[in-house]
């Protein structure tokens, strides 16, 4: 695709998939009663189910998918590494068991209390992740950032089963958003990821020129002028807050972080990152909320939820990620 016409693309893709979502479910609504409930306020039935059911659920799905490809596409810069995503370092795990603590000790309640326990727990784990790292010559270098990452990932990962199957109340909070959907959120869920995703894209941004010299390696980067070490921790910050935000509205969502940069890249022809980051936002987006659409479809009336129609179409991606040459883990 010409590269003049790839922004087009991708915000006609994005709205599709936004009025897609508002008129598909269980009761369908023509996208003329879409449009009348949104610009017109009336109170038909068909309104009231897309102002107070369907248009929370995009908001989420836009601002989540938005996130998750933001994050993806930063810490693959971050570790140079193609097959990151927020997991490899730790966040998705330390989001979830930010969650998992504050269910268990009964410190939140619904999707929208979650935030802040994902925060502390995706931003101490990248504390952690990169405290490990640092140590010994070399630093944090991308290599000993993703050993850390999954290291700590799978310890993570432990002690929140340890704490689940301790406490079947916890468990039965948990199994619901652990499987990753943007269903059942409100308004009130995107009005508290917003504070986040706004510090987030705004640390992401400021470095994406740094991200660029970072991937020409290390001491390339020092010679161009750069702090390598203050670069880094900045997007791994920006990329912890935008994870936080997304876990905390819609669990962790799989695989969005993975396949997005690669596809926005293809797309840009390997541009820099002030325009991949920004593509990287958009496309995370249309692909979150299209796969939200596609759950409904696939078995109505009932639902699929979200993220596990993300991962039946990431882990196809990941396989050709893996055998393709260069790649490595």
């Amino acid at each position: 695709m010409a590269r003049r016409l790839v922004w087009p693309a991708a915000v006609l893709a994005t709205a599709a998939a936004v009025v897609l979502s508002l008129a598909i479910g269980t009761r369908a609504v023509p996208p003329a009663a879409v449009l009348d409930a949104l610009l017109r306020g009336t109170t038909s039935p068909d309104a009231l189910v897309v102002r107070s059911l369907r248009l929370p659920r995009t908001e989420v799905g836009l601002t989540a998918g938005a996130a998750l490809g933001l994050s993806g596409a930063t810490l693959q810069a971050v570790t140079r590494n193609p097959l990151a995503d927020p997991g490899i370092l730790g966040l998705s795990q330390g989001a979830a068991a930010g969650v998992v603590i504050a269910i268990s000790l009964g410190l939140a309640h619904g999707f929208a209390g979650y935030v802040w326990y994902a925060f502390a727990g995706a931003v101490a784990a990248a504390c952690l992740v990169y405290a490990i790292a640092a140590r010994g010559r070399g630093g944090a270098s991308p290599v000993k950032l993703a050993l850390a990452g999954t290291a700590l990932s799978a310890m993570t990962a432990g002690a929140t089963t340890v704490v689940l199957t301790s406490s079947s109340a916890t468990l039965d909070q948990f199994r619901f958003w652990q499987v990753g959907a943007v269903s059942g959120r409100d308004a009130d869920s995107v009005v508290r990821m917003l504070p986040f995703l706004a510090a987030g894209l705004v640390l992401v941004l400021l470095c994406a020129r740094g991200l660029d010299a970072l991937a020409l390696g290390d001491e390339t980067a020092r010679a161009l002028g750069h702090r390598v070490r203050l670069v880094r921790g900045a997007a791994a910050l920006g990329a912890a807050l935008l994870t936080a935000a997304a876990v905390a509205a819609a669990g962790p969502v799989a695989f969005v972080g993975l396949a997005v940069p690669h596809l926005a890249r293809r797309l840009t022809r390997n541009a820099p990152h002030r325009v991949l980051l920004p593509l990287s936002a958009l496309l995370g987006a249309a692909l979150l909320l299209a796969a939200d659409v596609a759950g409904r479809v696939v078995r109505a009336p009932a639902e699929v939820p979200a993220g596990v129609m993300t991962a039946l179409v990431g882990a196809p991606v990941l396989v050709a990620l893996v055998r393709k040459k260069g790649a490595t883990a």
